[in-house]
């Protein structure tokens, strides 16, 4: 009778600690995948307690949450035959955590492989211009390609982000010389739309000048007061341009008088 209690005590408490660790605590953030006898389950387990019986279950933890993967630097050549170095980020989660342990062995690698060749190949096809004005354009094509292979998996790639783009230095010193050229460039149109914009409100000024004679004496004599206030000492009296031009014609006449007279 003593011998019967105590192999049933020990039974006891061999099914006690068998039923306790069958007990496992799913954060809110994971999920478990249980295969039993080597079937997946048809749903996922979690968050909360969950009963897994060894060795006929085994349960496979997928966490939720969004992860960030950097892609390595990769050397690209874009269409235009300039060599670049560029790394990106990838943001991803599991949406599906059963296809994510089943349909593929690390998803994380296989995002990382396939952003790799995807970089490469999207940024092959642009000219070093469109990747350095685009890129918003670039991410979103990133992101499509990647979430189209991935979607299989149950993983949804949230964003893509072109990280930094390496320019060699030759290229570097190229650009700079090309933006002082551009920025020299607009300094000139800029002054020639100055000029032009002066000179129109002179012709403006002239044709309304021309309306009324006296305004132009009036012009004068208010030069004039400028310059006395300033207490200089020299006087500057303006001549209009016209005297000259009939006091040449008088002088052309006088000379071409002289000789005929001869």
């Amino acid at each position: 009778m003593p011998f019967g209690l105590g192999f049933t005590t020990i039974v006891i408490i061999i099914i006690a600690f068998y039923l306790l660790s069958s007990i496992k605590i799913i954060t809110e953030y994971e999920r478990g995948v249980i295969f039993r006898l080597g079937h997946l389950l048809p749903h996922e387990k979690g968050p909360g307690v969950v009963l897994v019986f060894a060795p006929m279950d085994r349960m496979v933890r997928v966490s939720l949450r969004q992860e960030a993967l950097e892609v390595p630097p990769q050397d690209i050549i874009t269409r235009d035959n300039v060599t670049l170095k560029v790394n990106a980020v990838i943001f991803l989660r599991v949406i599906d955590p059963r296809k994510a342990v089943v349909e593929v062995s690390n998803y994380v690698y296989q995002t990382s492989q396939f952003a790799q060749t995807t970089l490469r190949s999207v940024l092959g096809e642009q000219e070093l211009d469109e990747l350095l004005a685009h890129r918003d354009k670039i991410n979103l094509r990133l992101q499509t390609i990647l979430d189209t292979h991935t979607a299989p998996w149950g993983v949804k790639v949230a964003n893509v982000e072109v990280k930094q783009v390496d320019m060699p230095e030759s290229m570097l010193r190229a650009m700079a010389k090309q933006a002082e050229a551009e920025r020299e460039k607009r300094s000139k149109i800029i002054h020639a739309e100055g000029e032009y914009a002066a000179a129109q409100r002179l012709v403006d000024a002239s044709a309304l000048l021309a309306t009324e004679p006296v305004s132009v004496q009036l012009r004068y004599l208010q030069t004039l007061t400028e310059i006395g206030v300033e207490k200089n000492t020299t006087v500057v009296f303006p001549v209009p341009v016209d005297f000259f031009s009939g006091l040449q014609k008088i002088m052309q006449k006088a000379s071409g008088d002289g000789p005929t007279n001869k």
